[in-house]
């Protein structure tokens, strides 16, 4: 019977194996013993059969029968203003990241991107399935953003942004857009490529003065304020985790933006 030596040791108390493969969600404590003994279970890539082996939930990977295995997780789900400056990055070596204005205990992960340069809502979240769907271009999810141009931009231009425009080699999908006033509107788009509404303003001889994002995939940054954040309510979750599953997006009540 081989023993399991020399685990990282830290702050997080060790766990007996079996327990470990119960909280995942295997099977039992018995049957996990069961598992052990039969040496199908791995500990950083080794094999171990001992009963009274401990492991790290925080440092340690455990596998049975190959496939990775862990505790479920709480999940988090965040709405973050992010401000101007910051990165939406997880790690960018000299320059400050939208996670360094979030403290929850959880590791999260920023959904979508931001530029530097722009604000408003950011979502975060370790729900490794939601984040998925949030951020691939063929679910159709929403963002609704507020655009300040320098100079006043004409009808004309807003209904060619919101037919589509050539940019980066391809077309931008049809877009929902909105006047607010003379140098300001609202658009909604299905879609993200690289700053794609600078992109755009600027296909029609206009620059951005500022851009914030005020709703994304039905949730709305309403007065949150700048660098500020909070967990979702649970009624903003549920609707989240049905947009998902059922594609619509649109935040409850909201009728299509004029054009």
């Amino acid at each position: 019977m081989r023993r399991l030596r020399s685990f990282p040791a830290n702050v997080m108390p060790l766990v007996r194996l079996q327990k470990f493969i119960s909280a995942a969600g295997v099977c039992s404590r018995r049957s996990g013993e069961k598992l052990i003994r039969a040496g199908r279970v791995q500990v950083n890539g080794r094999v171990v059969d001992a009963l009274g082996a401990k492991v790290d939930p925080e440092q340690d990977r455990v596998a049975v029968d190959g496939i990775p295995v862990a505790p479920e997780q709480e999940m988090v789900y965040i709405a973050l203003h992010k401000p101007k400056g910051y990165v939406t990055s997880c790690h960018h070596p000299g320059k400050r990241i939208v996670l360094e204005l979030v403290d929850v205990p959880a590791r999260v992960f920023p959904v979508g991107r931001l530029d530097k340069d722009s604000t408003g809502l950011l979502l975060l979240t370790n729900d490794g399935r939601l984040h998925h769907r949030l951020s691939h271009p063929s679910f159709d999810h929403e963002k609704e953003y507020d655009v300040t141009v320098e100079r006043p931009i004409s009808d004309g231009a807003l209904q060619r942004m919101a037919r589509g425009l050539p940019i980066l080699n391809t077309r931008t999908r049809p877009a929902e857009v909105t006047r607010v006033s003379e140098k300001r509107f609202r658009i909604v788009l299905k879609e993200g490529r690289n700053r794609q509404i600078r992109r755009m303003v600027g296909r029609v001889g206009n620059e951005v003065a500022r851009l914030a994002r005020i709703r994304f995939a039905g949730i709305r940054l309403g007065t949150l304020p700048e660098g500020a954040w909070r967990h979702l309510d649970d009624h903003e979750v549920r609707n989240l985790l049905d947009s998902i599953a059922t594609g619509n997006n649109r935040s409850p009540g909201q009728a299509p933006a004029r054009r």
